[in-house]
This record gives structure tokens, C-alpha cells and sequence, in this order.
């Protein structure tokens, strides 16, 4: 039944909440894009994630891939890898990251920016945790907030890219320049992005797909 409980760190999702989510078709292809996809990608840049890497783990004086438990499909949790660009600052606790967080290291500011940091979850993509484009996975503690009808975000696979981080392409930089960058987060950024995903998933169309990756390669 689909209000059992996925996993034990996942969630409940009564049957009246159910989400409909994409067409049977629409996920077949969607999956069969998203590996095909994947496995040119990781062809084409292991040579460049493995640069990456080594760069990482001397910048970082830690493992070149970070890896960090997100909320998945169905409310499942599972561990995103991407490259590191933080070191750690014992004072500096939050999960929200402005441009002017002490632990991103200079090389790290310039993986991020490129997106180099992201290419390590295509091996997310082969392993079924994640899509190319979708909502972005949250951390536990923000997935858990969607109710009623946004809980159709949870009904396909997190993205790496997609609507919502296009809109917030500069998303750090707008938190910088808040008070209460947390709160902002909190208030302002978090509500359009569930917006913005509850309307990519409703209206799907592979198309939209296509877009979102080269609007995300070229911009």
C-alpha cells in the first residue's frame, strides 16, 4: 500500500494524498533520456571528475567527493556525490549557503560556478536516485514540509538541474545580500521553487527536458 512507510527515514503519504504525478509513458522515456544521457556524460568528463577530484582533496584536505543524504522519490533518502568545495569552519553549522560562506574555498567557488561540482551525480542518475532534470533534492527537514498537493514533487526523481535552479541560478548571491538569509530561504526562495516544480511536473513534457540541460550547459 502506498501509505506505508518507504523506508525508515522516509515518509508517510496517505492514499487520499497520492500524487499522480507523470504518465506511465512519460516516465519510461524520461528514465530511458536520463540514462542514456548519463552514460555519455560520465564517458565524456570522467577524465575531467577525476581531475577534479584530486584537486578537491588537496584544496579540501578531505575526500574530493562529498556526499550528503537528500530526500529522493517516494520520500526515500539516499547520498548525492558531487565535488567538494567546502572545508570545515566550526562555527558555521547551516545547510543554506550564501556566496559569502567562509567554507567555500576559492577553487571550490570556481567548481561550483562552472557546475563541475555537479557532474559526479550522473552516477546518481545510473544508480535510478536521481533524474537530469527535476526539483533539486532537500536535505531532511524541507521535503517533509510539503502537504497536500505539493507532495506530487516527491511522486518523480530529484534533478540535477531543472526550472527551479534555473530561476535561482544566483541563488546564493540573493541570500548574501539578506538580513536573515535563512529565513529568506525559508519564506521567500523554498515556496517558489515547490511552485515552480509542482508546474514543471503537471505540464511534463520531454521537451522541457532538452531545454532545462542546455539552458543549464550554456548559461
Amino acid at each position: 500500500m502506498y501509505h506505508e512507510q518507504i523506508s525508515k527515514k522516509g515518509f508517510f503519504i496517505e492514499p487520499a494524498q497520492k500524487p499522480s504525478g507523470l504518465k506511465f509513458v512519460d516516465r519510461v522515456i524520461k528514465r530511458l533520456f536520463d540514462i542514456a544521457i548519463a552514460l555519455i556524460g560520465l564517458v565524456g568528463t570522467s577524465w575531467l571528475i577525476l581531475f577534479a577530484y584530486i584537486l578537491a582533496t588537496i584544496d579540501t584536505r578531505q575526500s574530493g567527493f562529498f556526499t550528503q543524504t537528500r530526500i529522493g522519490r517516494h520520500g526515500k533518502p539516499f547520498r548525492t556525490i558531487k565535488i567538494r568545495t567546502m572545508r570545515k569552519v566550526a562555527q558555521v553549522k547551516t545547510t543554506v549557503t550564501t556566496s559569502q560562506d567562509p567554507r567555500i574555498t576559492r577553487l571550490g567557488r570556481f567548481w561550483r560556478r562552472t557546475k563541475i561540482d555537479e557532474l559526479p551525480q550522473l552516477i546518481n542518475v545510473l544508480l535510478g536516485q536521481m533524474s537530469l532534470v527535476g526539483p533539486r533534492p532537500d536535505v531532511p527537514g524541507f521535503a517533509d514540509r510539503l502537504v497536500g498537493p505539493d507532495r506530487i514533487i516527491l511522486s518523480i526523481r530529484p534533478g540535477i538541474t531543472g526550472p527551479a535552479t534555473l530561476v535561482f541560478r544566483n541563488e546564493e548571491e540573493l541570500l548574501a545580500q539578506q538580513e536573515e538569509p535563512v529565513r529568506y530561504n525559508r519564506e521567500v526562495i523554498y515556496p517558489e521553487k515547490v511552485r515552480l516544480n509542482r508546474e514543471y511536473i503537471e505540464n511534463y513534457r520531454l521537451w522541457d527536458d532538452f531545454r532545462c540541460l542546455m539552458q543549464t550547459v550554456w548559461n
